[in-house]
C-alpha cells in the first residue's frame, strides 16, 4: 500500500474493486501514516484507475447497528488524523469518491482529480443515513459556503468539474497526468519547513479535530446504517 519515492510517502489504494473504506484500509492509511512521519517529508494518496473510494464497506454498514458504529467511528478517528497530520497531504482523485470517499479527499490538504465521467460528493441523505458529526466538520471546513446545503443535506453529486467549484477538488487534470501532478505537488510541499508546516495546520485545524474528537462516541449513538 505504500512506497517511498522521493521523499513522499507514497499511499496507493487498490482492492481490485471499489477502495471500500474498510477495517483493513483504515488500518493500512494508519500504519502508511506512521511510516511517513519516521521516513518522508509529504504524502500522496492514490486510488486506482476510475475509483477513489465508494465510501464505508457496504458489507459493514448494511449488518447490525454496533458494526456500523464501530466502522464509522474508526473513520472519524482516521479523518481526523488524516485532516491534522502534520506533513503535507496531497491526494489524487483517480475516480469516484462518493461519501467516505469523498470525505477523504476533504481531508487531504491539497485535491487534485483526473479528469472524466466521475462522481464525487456525499450522498449519505440520498441512501438514507444522516451524515456524521465529523463529515458536516469537513465539509464546513473545506467546501464552499455556495454548495455547503446542496452538497450535506440535499446530498448533491457532482462530476470534477463541479466538485472544484464546490471544493471538494483543488484541480483537475487529464488523468493520464494525475500521478505525476500528485507527486510534483507533494514533493514541492514537503520541501517546506517542516516545524512551521506542523505548527500553522494544529493551529488551523487543531479547535476542530479536538471539537469532533471529543464528541466522537456521543455523534456515535444515535447512528445507524443506510436505510
Amino acid at each position: 500500500m505504500i512506497s517511498i519515492e522521493d521523499g513522499v510517502a507514497v499511499i496507493r489504494m487498490d482492492d481490485g474493486k471499489a477502495n471500500a473504506v474498510g477495517h483493513d484500509l483504515i488500518d493500512g492509511i494508519h500504519a502508511a501514516l506512521d511510516r511517513a512521519e519516521a521516513e518522508a517529508t509529504a504524502v500522496a494518496i492514490l486510488g486506482r484507475e476510475g475509483r477513489f473510494s465508494a465510501g464505508f464497506d457496504l458489507s459493514v454498514m448494511s449488518g447490525g447497528a454496533d458494526e456500523v458504529r464501530r466502522l464509522v467511528h474508526r473513520g472519524g478517528e482516521l479523518l481526523m488524523r488524516l485532516y491534522g497530520h502534520p506533513q503535507p497531504v496531497v491526494a489524487g482523485v483517480t475516480g469516484h469518491a462518493l461519501a467516505a470517499g469523498a470525505l477523504l479527499a476533504l481531508a487531504c490538504d491539497t485535491r487534485i482529480g483526473a479528469e472524466g465521467t466521475f462522481k464525487i460528493g456525499l450522498n449519505e441523505t440520498a441512501i438514507g443515513m444522516a451524515l456524521p458529526q465529523f463529515a458536516l466538520a469537513l465539509a464546513e471546513e473545506r467546501l464552499s459556503k455556495r454548495w455547503f446545503v446542496r452538497c450535506t443535506v440535499q446530498a448533491e453529486v457532482l462530476d470534477p468539474a463541479g466538485a472544484v467549484d464546490a471544493g471538494y477538488l483543488d484541480r483537475v487534470v487529464p488523468a493520464a497526468d494525475l500521478e505525476r501532478a500528485v507527486l510534483h505537488d507533494a514533493s514541492r510541499l514537503g520541501q517546506l519547513p517542516t516545524g512551521a508546516y506542523r505548527a500553522t495546520k494544529r493551529r488551523t485545524r487543531g479547535e476542530v479535530i479536538d471539537r469532533v474528537l471529543a464528541g466522537l462516541a456521543d455523534d456515535m449513538s444515535g447512528l445507524t446504517g443506510p436505510s
